[in-house]
């Protein structure tokens, strides 16, 4: 079964960053577009970044310039690299993918950016 699982989450303060990863399972990583999520709290969940089977990306106005999400299929994880942190970069990252209609979600990682 489709398992993805994301970690790397943490505490950083204002300006600092984090690597996420999520480690994927249980389908052919290499062929599928790779999405992190995030919600805030009180917050609807929001697209971040995804990365396609080709590695093209995109990204939410809010973080370009400021993250990158990347992939090793080979490793079959899926990483978001976060920089200049902000304290409204506070969320829980959820790592996605979907097959037709079907949506897979990781548990999702908690980052707290506070001085």
């Amino acid at each position: 079964q489709v398992q993805l699982v994301e970690s790397g989450g943490g505490l950083v303060q204002p300006g600092g960053s984090l690597r996420l990863s999520c480690a994927a399972s249980g389908f052919t990583f290499s062929i599928y577009r790779m999405t992190w999520y995030r919600q805030a709290p009180g917050k609807e969940r929001e697209l971040v970044a995804d990365i396609t089977n080709t590695k093209n990306t995109n990204y939410a106005d809010s973080v370009k310039g400021r993250f990158a999400i990347s992939r090793d299929n080979v490793k079959k994880t899926v990483y978001l690299q976060m920089n200049s942190l902000k304290p409204e970069d506070t969320a829980v990252y959820y790592c996605n993918t979907n097959r037709g209609s079907i949506n897979y979600w990781g548990q999702g990682t908690q980052v707290t950016v506070s001085s």
